[in-house]
């Protein structure tokens, strides 16, 4: 596990809440937008992500049938969601967990719109999980991986519209093999029940991974992180987590926006130009991770210090 002694920071988790984080495997939720701030600025930011002219990623080969990864990383080029990754609301506790000097790696956007499936139980550890080459490798001298995961919920989330589940205490133990194969299998979208619950994983079957194919979740142990718009949750990828279908009760769309965080240490997609997963492929050639915090002392990622549209990123220094 990061050592996780830090200076503290105003936003820093309390000795409770990160002895909470360490048990349980996440914390949260903790308000960074006002619910009327956070539709407010998702009417205007809407409008914004149509312009895809700076996007680093391109549609062509990007769209599948359940979704499109040149959406990953929008943060590379649209300056709230670049403000909004580096929030020492965020950072700051990601920081107590992670140590000082972190990198944002990856963002995304979480969409689920009346009538879709529940994502079906998971855990990631190094991302190999669909793209088949990890995507992010941590120390040798490390016994733990995975990234910290803060997922946002840009507007309600609740079980009725998909909501996020997570079987607490989970995220110190792999239940899946990341270096086994998913088939992807567009057809499978929104058309498998499973424990009488329609789940999946956006073209995938994610217990293809498993290490026992006879084990299963304990999903009587789960919770679910009902969240109002401008709420954040943070937690570890390797905490099994899922989320419900949505019901199709309200025409409107469960929107979560996800970034990823690792130490400066970690290496990120490391001998990888192109990714293929999802149905859909996009090219490395202007990605580079973002530093939110600290300083980098490495050489063996790509790290980028503004925006595609010239903006700088907000690095968050540690406080006395």
């Amino acid at each position: 596990m990061q050592n996780t002694q830090n200076k503290h920071r105003k936003f820093s988790l309390t000795p409770e809440q990160l002895a909470s984080f360490h048990e349980r495997g996440y914390a949260g939720p903790f308000t960074l937008y006002q619910p009327e701030e956070m539709k407010a600025l998702w009417q205007r930011e809407r409008i914004e992500i149509l312009d895809r002219s700076k996007a680093i990623y391109q549609d062509s080969d990007a769209i599948s049938g359940a979704t499109n990864i040149s959406n990953y990383d929008r943060h590379l080029d649209l300056s709230f969601l670049a403000d909004h990754i580096s929030r020492p609301e965020i950072v700051d506790r990601v920081s107590s967990v992670l140590g000082p000097d972190v990198l944002c790696w990856r963002s995304e956007f979480f969409p689920k719109y009346p009538g879709d499936e529940g994502t079906d139980w998971h855990q990631a550890d190094t991302f190999a999980n669909a793209s088949g080459s990890p995507q992010i490798v941590w120390p040798d001298a490390e016994d733990f991986g995975g990234t910290i995961t803060v997922w946002t919920a840009f507007t309600e989330a609740t079980i009725e519209n998909g909501c996020l589940q997570f079987i607490p205490g989970t995220h110190r133990t792999m239940y899946y093999d990341e270096s086994k194969r998913m088939h992807y299998n567009q057809d499978q979208i929104n058309t498998i029940n499973k424990e009488a619950v329609q789940r999946g994983f956006f073209g995938y079957d994610y217990r293809q991974l498993q290490i026992d194919p006879d084990w299963k979740p304990e999903e009587s142990k789960s919770v679910s992180m009902i969240m109002r718009p401008g709420q954040f949750i943070l937690f570890w990828s390797t905490l099994m987590h899922a989320s419900h279908p949505h019901s199709g009760k309200t025409k409107q769309m469960r929107l979560g926006y996800v970034a990823r965080y690792v130490p400066t240490s970690v290496r990120i997609y490391p001998d990888t130009e192109v990714v293929t997963e999802y149905g859909g492929s996009i090219k490395l050639e202007k990605y580079g991770g973002v530093l939110v915090s600290g300083k980098n002392d490495f050489t063996h990622n790509r790290i980028v210090t503004h925006t595609t549209r010239g903006k700088a990123f907000t690095s968050n220094l540690c406080q006395e």
